[in-house]
């Protein structure tokens, strides 16, 4: 009999912490999506705003570029000072980051019309969802494809550059159907990681700074994923 109450015991204090962690990780993850959603409006908004009361004068003027290169130097920053931010000033600079990816996005809207704009936005978000489900619910191991889809992503990257001079129509096609299944990977293989990454003891500094990391993470790949389907289904005008 003692054995039975002592064994119930136990088993009863494992279900209890497992309901904890599953409770803990739930509000984790909503966190996060609650920021990485904040985030992209703030974007779709300031970018709105911007074509609005700035034209095409923007676009044309060298400023574009502070507004391009300041959101890379942002993100490079918070990376690495993750770890020493307070929670509330990293929140802060994600969203600065987020209007400054605004500012640049902006130009999307002098090329592309605004209804396939949204239809484009509307079909990244859906598969950027499915994908992040299955990222979270799967119980195969992504961590594998870590390496493959950074390699693919400096690739990306490399082919960008240089068809900044050579103007290729068709490697841009190439560059935006390879970016699709990378920035598709890494949503799954991020939405894995960001799980993996949460523990029931931090305290509310860590699991704040790591809501905002990966927040940021997310956004990214979703803001490319839009980017890459844009340039493939989007309606220049």
């Amino acid at each position: 009999m003692s054995n039975y109450d002592e064994n119930a015991v136990t088993s009863g204090a494992v279900g209890g912490d497992a309901i904890a962690v599953d409770a803990g990780l739930r509000n984790y993850m909503l966190r996060i999506y609650n920021y990485m959603a904040a985030g992209v409006g703030l974007t779709a908004l300031v970018a709105w705003l911007t074509y609005q009361f700035t034209g095409p004068a923007l676009l044309q003027s060298p400023l574009m570029w502070i507004f391009i290169l300041a959101p890379l130097a942002l993100v490079f920053f918070i990376s690495a000072r993750i770890h020493t931010l307070s929670a509330t000033t990293a929140r802060w600079l994600f969203f600065v980051y987020a209007a400054l990816v605004g500012v640049s996005l902006s130009t999307l809207l002098h090329i592309y019309t605004s209804s396939s704009i949204t239809r484009v936005f509307f079909i990244a978000a859906a598969t950027f969802g499915a994908l992040s489900i299955f990222g979270y619910t799967t119980r195969r191991d992504l961590s594998g494809l870590g390496t493959f889809l950074f390699m693919g992503l400096i690739g990306i990257i490399v082919a960008s550059l240089v068809n900044l001079f050579l103007r290729s129509s068709g490697l841009d096609w190439l560059i935006s159907i390879v970016g699709v299944g990378i920035f598709a990977g890494l949503t799954a293989y991020d939405t894995q990681r960001i799980k993996a990454m949460y523990d029931v003891r931090d305290d509310e500094t860590s699991a704040g700074r790591k809501s905002v990391i990966a927040a940021l993470s997310l956004y990214l790949n979703f803001i490319n994923l839009f980017m890459m389907m844009l340039r493939l289904a989007g309606t220049r005008r």
